[in-house]
């Protein structure tokens, strides 16, 4: 209580910052659209309305994991490498991504990543055994997870930074609909037709979306640089800039915590909670409506009262769902779907206000390179974190899911361990 007070207490003595012109006025001012408040809400709109396809296709392999298990013949260890496999592909293809993306216009950047990624959500559909569900993960993580990262510096390009944390949490608001609406209709699908059907309805969707982003966003070439620097003197700057280095490590840090428990929510439930696979969508739905409330809300925390009050705030609730998740015995759907709602909700407003935190500490010059070196750094992590789950787990394909609780430990000592390095990033001047 004495620290919301704290919280509160500042947020009622700091004042709003001096409202200055848009970002996208300044970098579209001589070749694109005048950068409106309608216009800027538009761009908004259609980024998260390609982030809930991509967030979808991304976290539907997770609630359909008994089916996968069932269906290809594999246990908790190797289904552990679907999940990985996304991460691991969308971690490399940041790495080589950075060099090139702000020698680009957003636009065309952001079109081609969307293109790849609904053509890999495809593949997923396509794949008839398990290694090539593999590949085709592989090629939907290599556009998905660089996609997301665009979708960022996009945001951070377009709103200044007194309305920047408002507008990060509206993007981020996509994975609340992914998991209220998306998950559970992808759930119902697979349990109707197969596994395979929600990634032809994502593909269906993704194709229209794709046209009106192309319809809606500008240019946003400004900031596009053509020194004749060669491209990997670029990625070693964009990697070796202390102040990167120390975010992408809090990120790190934070994914590797989530992800090394939220893979076998569905798994653990179903074999060792008394959740049935028909009561999954619950789960998700219960989580969804909740950050639906708790994203926009962290969102206007942060312009209101900085970001590192804020996330101080929530990264210990984090840890502790994480604790609780991990350890919880046959409870049934009544007590599962509540403890998965608070994980999921702060899980999101945590990372809205980490990518407050890291966006107003890069320049504008290294936005997008960083961007997707960040994007790396944050699916190499979840991928990380599933993996070394995946090898402490066992079980799970027909009998209980077996130290499940172990993996909460770590994930909940990792997660606390960011609270020593936020304070360590620290905005431009």
């Amino acid at each position: 209580m004495a620290f919301l007070y704290c919280i509160l207490g500042r947020c009622r003595k700091q004042r709003p910052a001096p409202r200055r012109p848009s970002n996208i006025e300044a970098a579209t001012s001589h070749d694109e659209p005048s950068g409106t408040a309608g216009h800027a809400g538009l761009i908004l709109l259609t980024l998260a309305a390609l982030q809930f396809i991509s967030l979808v296709d991304f976290m539907i392999v997770m609630p359909l994991g008994p089916q996968l298990l069932a269906d290809l013949g594999i246990d908790a260890r190797r289904f552990s490498w679907v999940v990985s496999a996304y991460t691991l592909a969308a971690g490399l293809a940041g790495l080589l991504a950075a060099p090139w993306l702000d020698r680009v216009p957003r636009k065309t950047a952001y079109l081609v990543l969307a293109i790849g990624l609904l053509a890999g959500t495809a593949a997923c559909g396509l794949a008839t055994n398990y290694p090539l569900l593999l590949a085709a993960r592989c090629v939907t993580g290599g556009f998905g997870g660089v996609l997301g990262g665009v979708a960022l510096t996009i945001v951070a390009d377009v709103f200044p930074p007194d309305r920047r944390g408002r507008a990060t949490g509206t993007l981020m608001l996509a994975f609340a609909v992914a998991s209220v609406a998306g998950v559970p209709l992808g759930i119902a699908l697979g349990a109707r037709l197969g596994w395979q059907a929600p990634f032809f309805a994502l593909t269906a969707l993704g194709l229209p979306l794709v046209g009106l982003t192309a319809w809606a966003l500008p240019p946003l070439a400004a900031h596009v640089d053509d020194s004749t620097r060669h491209p990997l003197a670029r990625l070693f700057e964009a990697i070796t800039v202390p102040a990167h280095r120390r975010a992408y490590a809090l990120i790190a840090l934070l994914m590797l915590g989530a992800f090394a428990v939220i893979p076998f929510i569905s798994t653990f439930f179903v074999a060792n909670g008394g959740v049935t696979e028909a009561q999954l969508p619950i789960v998700f739905i219960a989580g969804g409506l909740l950050t639906l409330l708790t994203t926009p809300l962290a969102g206007r925390l942060v312009d209101r009262c900085g970001a590192l009050p804020v996330f101080r705030g929530i990264v210990p609730l984090s840890a502790a769902m994480m604790l609780v998740l991990t350890h919880l015995p046959a409870v049934g759907i009544a007590a599962a779907a509540p403890v998965v709602a608070v994980l999921m909700a702060s899980n999101a407003a945590r990372m809205v206000t980490a990518m407050a935190l890291v966006t107003a500490s890069i320049e504008p010059r290294f936005r997008g390179s960083f961007m997707s070196v960040n994007s790396s750094v944050q699916h190499v992590a979840s991928g990380l974190g599933t993996t070394v789950a995946g090898l402490i787990v066992d079980g799970g394909a027909g009998e209980p899911l077996r130290h499940y609780g172990t993996v909460g430990i770590l994930a909940a000592a990792v997660t606390i361990a960011s609270l020593w390095l936020a304070p360590r990033i620290r905005p431009v001047a």
